[in-house]
Order: structure tokens, then sequence, then C-alpha cells
């Protein structure tokens, strides 16, 4: 064992995921990721002190990861209503490829995020956030007549499934995206100013 190893969060968590990879959820051990870094068990468990808190961390970088560009999306400037549907777009985007480039490693993904149910809710409070930001801008910008900024982020995330409204964006023509977008009735108070008729 190579115990002179600068051990990190980071490096471990690196070497989780290619223990995943190669022997699956089921099977990948702490002791199989320990044996990866060339360390022993006990090193890892400093930086993580169960085998739960190591796949929490796990499921929380991948989400972090998967979603940074949604950050880049609503911190951005710009008009709102454009950067609620490059967002939303960018959200079905990465979902389709998180499955279909390994969708091995996505169901892996999926059960470690079914585990670590702390880390989901908070990452989707982070998705929300971002939602309420881009509103709040288009608020400011006259883009949109909201009343309650929260309740209408969570609206647009629950309705962001396949089948609803916000998905819709895609196969809709230009001149109407942004009025079918609103019709759905959780959605109805996000209606863009002046398209109130619409």
């Amino acid at each position: 064992m190579n115990e002179v190893v600068v051990l990190t969060p980071e490096r471990i968590l690196e070497a989780t995921e290619d223990v995943l990879r190669r022997f699956g959820l089921a099977k990948a051990t702490v002791v199989d990721v320990a044996r990866a870094l060339d360390v022993s068990h006990g090193s890892v468990y400093r930086h993580f002190p169960s085998k739960a808190s190591l796949r929490q961390a796990v499921a929380k970088r991948w989400l972090d990861r998967a979603n940074a560009p949604l950050a880049e999306i609503a911190e951005a400037s710009g008009p709102a209503p454009a950067r609620l549907e490059r967002w939303l777009r960018t959200m079905f985007e990465i979902k389709h490829k998180k499955v279909c480039d390994d969708p091995e490693m996505f169901a892996t993904y999926l059960a470690l995020a079914q585990e670590a149910c702390a880390v989901v809710k908070a990452h989707k409070e982070r998705l929300v956030g971002q939602i309420a930001h881009i509103l709040a801008d288009g608020v400011k910008q006259g883009a949109f007549d909201v009343a309650d900024v929260k309740a209408s982020a969570r609206a647009v995330f629950d309705a962001k499934g396949p089948g609803n409204a916000a998905q819709a964006l895609g196969h809709l023509s230009p001149c109407v995206k942004s009025a079918a977008l609103f019709q759905s009735p959780p959605l109805a108070r996000l209606r863009p100013s002046g398209a109130h008729g619409v």
C-alpha cells in the first residue's frame, strides 16, 4: 500500500467512479476503491466516514457536473424568455445525453441518486433557484408578469417532464413558442407581459 500518496476527496471520487464503471453499484466496495488508489480502506474512510457518505458524494458530483451548463445559463445576461427556453432545452439535452451516451453508468447513477435523497432534494432546489433567478430577471425586464417567482419557478420545474408544455417548446414554431409555453394552467402566471390575451 502506498500510504504517502496525497489522498484528496476528489481523487477518491474519481476512483469511485472508475470502480463503479468496472464492477457496478451492487458489487463495488470501499475496499475496491482503496485498492484502485493503492491505499488502505481506512484512508478512504478518513475522508468519507461511511459507504453511504461516499455514494452521496459521488451522486452529488455527478449531478453538479452534468448540470453545470444550467447554472451558466441562469447567471448569464440577456432576455429572460430566451434564457428560460435555453435553460429548458439544455436540461432536456443533458438528460438525453446522460441516458444515451452511457446507459449502464446512467442506471448506476440513477440508483445512487435514489439512495441519496438529501443530495437529490438539494440539487432540485438549486435547479428551481436557477429558474427563479431567470424569472426574477424577466420581471425586472418587463418580460414576465409573475407575482410569486419561487412558486412559478417550482411550477416550471415540475412541468418540465415529457408531454408537458415546457418540453413542447422544441416542437412549436417560433411565433407561438412563448404563448404556448404559458397556456398550461400551472404556467399561466408566467405569461410574458403583453401576452395575456394569447
